[in-house]
């Protein structure tokens, strides 16, 4: 069991997260925690001195294409398929009430 684990209060932490545990959960709740807790303390202890902090364990990059303003479409063919329009606006539903 590790130092952290000893100070684990699963009881504390069931009240914290609104949860009623029977006796028999909170014997479950704790040799879980102190499972984790154990690997953690485990990762601890890797020397990672000179590796650099990454977000992924492959390099990534952007495939968007670069964002240059084209051309819109004419207003006449856009309104084309309009089932409702008022000049050039198109008529919607409303959906707010």
């Amino acid at each position: 069991m590790s130092d952290s684990a000893a100070h684990i209060d699963i009881l504390h932490l069931a009240h914290l997260a609104r949860l009623a545990i029977t006796d028999e959960e909170k014997r479950l709740y704790t040799a879980q925690i102190e499972n984790i807790l154990g690997h953690i303390d485990a990762i601890k202890k890797i020397n990672v001195d000179g590796i650099e902090p990454t977000a992924h364990g492959v390099p990534l990059r952007n495939n968007f294409r670069p964002d240059e303003p084209v051309p819109g479409m004419p207003a006449e063919e856009v309104l084309a398929n309009a089932p409702k329009k008022s000049g050039d606006l198109i008529i919607v539903p409303k959906i707010v009430e």
